[in-house]
């Protein structure tokens, strides 16, 4: 897994592993394993799958014990069936079982969100239009949970305030109207492309007479979405977007619009069912 920019890898292992050990440390296993104990588990899903976030378990793993051994047997993006082993591990007992967690909890949710997304990517095949992410993230986990959108085929789009104006209802509300608000943002010339979003078709030739770049079509019924697409007529790349669902997406894509974006692959993935299984028993030094 490529460190996605921005994001700092060890700073997160490390932490999510202090959060996970507290002051005491890993006191059953502890209690428990002898120290010298090493055996080799298997990580393996119990689903079908789109995997994300490898790498990144591996390293909670390595974390604990730098000389693990470590065989990756599947790739993040990689699509995969229920009892596909993802990865063999042999190590320090006592490590292992204190990385296992959150090495699991990682690599289930980011799997879930790229397995969610592919679900998504497959209901349009064909159609033309493009999955796009959205800024609906966990806090602190943005790049991580795109990422994982990624790997399960989507496009990631605009990933923080800072590298895309995006102009939604509230700001048209402050400013007045639509078109004032892109005016506005084309006169502060900040070189970014100028997306503002509307709500009925009433607000379309404005937008683009103003100078809006790309429309963000919010909330629009198929039939609408079908006007504004005969209306706009590839003058500017069109997103539909606000609550699309895995039963109405393909409708939409269906209509010409270039883009959907779905807030639900990263806000409401469940995590999927993956398991760290031992596969032999353990050896004392």
């Amino acid at each position: 897994m490529t460190q996605p920019a921005g994001f700092d890898f060890d700073e997160f292992v490390t932490r999510t592993l202090a959060e996970d050990l507290g002051e005491g440390g890993d006191v059953t296993s502890a209690a428990t394993i002898p120290a010298t104990a090493r055996f080799t588990a298997e990580m393996n899903c119990r689903q079908p799958i789109i995997v994300a976030g490898i790498t990144i378990a591996e390293a909670f793993f390595r974390a604990l014990d730098p000389q693990v051994s470590i065989e990756t047997l599947i790739e993040d993006g990689q699509r995969v069936v229920a009892g596909t082993v993802i990865m063999r591990i042999t190590g320090q007992a006592r490590a292992m079982l204190t990385a296992e967690r959150s090495a699991l909890n990682t690599v289930q949710h980011l799997s879930g969100i790229a397995t969610l997304t592919g679900h998504y990517v497959d209901a349009i095949a064909g159609t033309g239009a493009k999955l796009l992410d959205t800024r609906k993230t966990i806090p602190g986990l943005r790049a991580l949970e795109k990422y994982a959108a990624r790997m399960g085929g989507a496009v990631n789009h605009r990933m923080r305030l800072d590298d895309g104006v995006l102009i939604k209802d509230n700001h048209v509300g402050v400013a007045g109207d639509v078109a004032e608000a892109v005016r506005r943002a084309r006169a502060a010339d900040t070189g970014l492309q100028v997306q503002v979003e509307v709500d009925r078709l009433s607000q379309i030739e404005p937008a683009i007479a103003a100078g809006a770049e790309r429309l963000l079509l919010d909330n629009m019924a198929p039939t609408v979405l079908r006007e504004a697409v005969a209306m706009v007529s590839g003058r500017v790349p069109l997103e539909a977007s606000g609550g699309v669902n895995l039963d109405t997406i393909r409708a939409i894509a269906e209509t010409g619009v270039d883009f959907i974006s779905v807030g639900r692959i990263t806000q409401s993935a469940p995590a999927v069912d993956i398991g760290l299984d031992y596969r032999h028993d353990p050896v004392l030094g």
